[in-house]
């Protein structure tokens, strides 16, 4: 009968206590402040690797993986997930080792980031103390650069929607 009285005592408490959080929480007269949505990074938009013989190490890809590079670049093209009417594309290309293009990173790569508001990405790197390089913009989407804690340079792009 003890266990029984302790189990239905301890119930009892739960729902009480339950029952004055809840009279408490909507007493307050402060409503509770909106999640901030965080922006992020949706896909990656390219790879791109340094090579001391860029022309030598695009065949060598080309013969043992079958990436076939035009321009200096392979397209990889793709549907989204969500919308699969919409193409999306994700670029590979090797670089020389002196390529101004990684900056002072000494990484032998760089990876582009997909992001669906530059904007607001870079306002909230800057608000974390994040260095942001300048923006470019192009007739397939706007970019910008940064750097991580260990040197590797990051691009992001937000690609230009298709009209």
């Amino acid at each position: 009968m003890r266990i029984k009285l302790r189990r239905y005592s301890y119930l009892l408490g739960l729902c009480l206590c339950g029952c004055m959080t809840t009279r408490r929480e909507a007493s307050d007269p402060k409503p509770a402040p909106a999640p901030t949505q965080m922006e992020q990074v949706t896909g990656i938009g390219g790879v791109f690797i340094k090579a001391r013989d860029p022309k030598a190490m695009a065949a060598w890809y080309r013969d043992h993986l079958g990436i076939q590079t035009r321009g200096g670049y392979a397209d990889f093209a793709w549907r989204e997930k969500d919308h699969p009417e919409q193409m999306g594309r994700t670029v590979w290309s090797l670089f020389p080792t002196n390529t101004p293009y990684f900056a002072a990173s000494p990484a032998p790569f760089m990876i582009n980031y997909r992001v669906a508001n530059l904007d607001r990405m870079i306002d909230q790197l800057r608000r974390s103390g994040i260095k942001v390089e300048k923006v470019e913009e192009y007739d397939y989407g706007r970019f910008t650069w940064i750097t991580d804690p260990e040197n590797n340079r990051i691009e992001l792009w937000e690609p230009r929607e298709k009209k």
